[in-house]
C-alpha cells in the first residue's frame, strides 16, 4: 500500500463497508487483511460512479500488473471473496495485492505482501472498468 490518494466509487464503497461488517462475524474477524482494507478506505477520495476515470482500479475491473522483479505482466480481475478463484486470475479485495491495487491509477506502482516478504507491482493498463463500460452495478 501507499500514502497516495486513491478514488474509490461510492458505490464500491458501500459494499466494501458491508463486507468489513459481515467479515467481523467470519473467520476473518480481527484479521489484518480487514484492517488493510479499512485503512484504504480510510485515505480514498470517494467519487460517484460515473465520474471515476476509467484508468482507476474499481471492484471488478480487469488489471494488467507488471511484477518490478521478474518483470512478467499478469492479469487479475479484482472480485470480492466469495467469486475469488487464482486459477481464473480472480483476486480477492482482501487479499494483500488485492486490497494493494484497489483505486491505483494506469503508472502507479504498490507494494503489497507475500509469504516470501513483499512485492512491488505496476499498474500496466485496465483490460476492462465497469463504470467506463456502463455496467455501473457490477
Amino acid at each position: 500500500m501507499s500514502d497516495k490518494s486513491i478514488q474509490i466509487t461510492r458505490f464500491d464503497l458501500q459494499r466494501l463497508n458491508k463486507l468489513i461488517r459481515e467479515a467481523q462475524h467470519t473467520d476473518y474477524r480481527g484479521s489484518e487483511y480487514l484492517d488493510d482494507l479499512r485503512a484504504e478506505l480510510d485515505r480514498a477520495q470517494i467519487v460517484p460512479s460515473q465520474a471515476v476515470p476509467q484508468e482507476v482500479v474499481t471492484m471488478n475491473s480487469i488489471v494488467v500488473l507488471l511484477d518490478s522483479l521478474t518483470r512478467k505482466e499478469e492479469t487479475y480481475t479484482l472480485v470480492f471473496p466469495e467469486d475469488a478463484d487464482i486459477g481464473q486470475g480472480k483476486i480477492s479485495i482482501l487479499a494483500p495485492i488485492g486490497t494493494a491495487m484497489l483505486g491505483c491509477e494506469v503508472g502507479d506502482s504498490f507494494e503489497s505482501k507475500v509469504p516470501a516478504g513483499k512485492r512491488r507491482m505496476k499498474v500496466k493498463r485496465i483490460v476492462y472498468q465497469p463504470e467506463a463500460a456502463g455496467d455501473y452495478d457490477l
